[in-house]
């Protein structure tokens, strides 16, 4: 019974750590110094399963590439309108801090998540060519992201097909 309480101790210790690093933003990782858009491509997809991207088909010998995978988010409307309602469905979403958007049909938002303090960068772009817009979504930590990045991009998706893309 000794032995059993002890490793009960041990994990509530651990779990206490995690959640006060976390508290300490010690678990945000740092920002990636390539995001942005390069020869008409956002940044390929992880190397493991904890992103998402539009553009995963451009890489095809990528280890990802099929997990990553997610189709672009329409336009409602032109670009500048679209991107207008995206940043107003970022503004609404808990832990979202919008970093870049100059108005050049590029936004960046970092996703914060509530307890841990994980960080994950979110890159939207117009892309004029395919007239839709681009997206990558990725977590700086950690191997696996359980879905995040894809239920967050799947949510501005829903949320630009409400009401036509109305607020």
């Amino acid at each position: 019974m000794t032995l059993l309480k002890w490793i009960a101790f041990a994990l509530l210790a651990l779990a206490i750590a995690a959640a006060l690093a976390g508290q300490l933003g010690l678990l945000g990782g740092s920002m990636p110094g390539d995001l942005g858009v390069k020869d008409g491509r956002l940044k390929p997809p992880s190397t493991t399963p904890n992103s998402v991207s539009s553009q995963a088909g451009l890489y095809p010998d990528h280890p990802m590439r099929a997990y990553a995978e997610i189709p672009p988010l329409p336009l409602q409307g032109d670009g500048p309108a679209t991107l207008a309602r995206l940043r107003q469905l970022l503004q609404a979403m808990p832990g979202v801090k919008i970093v870049q958007d100059n108005g050049d049909g590029y936004l960046y938002a970092q996703c914060t998540t509530r307890w841990m303090k994980f960080v994950d960068d979110l890159e939207l772009w117009v892309d004029p060519v395919n007239q839709v817009v681009q997206v990558r979504s990725a977590s700086r930590v950690g191997r696996k992201d359980f879905g995040v990045n894809r239920e967050r991009v799947e949510g501005l998706r829903a949320g630009l097909a409400r009401e036509g893309g109305r607020p």
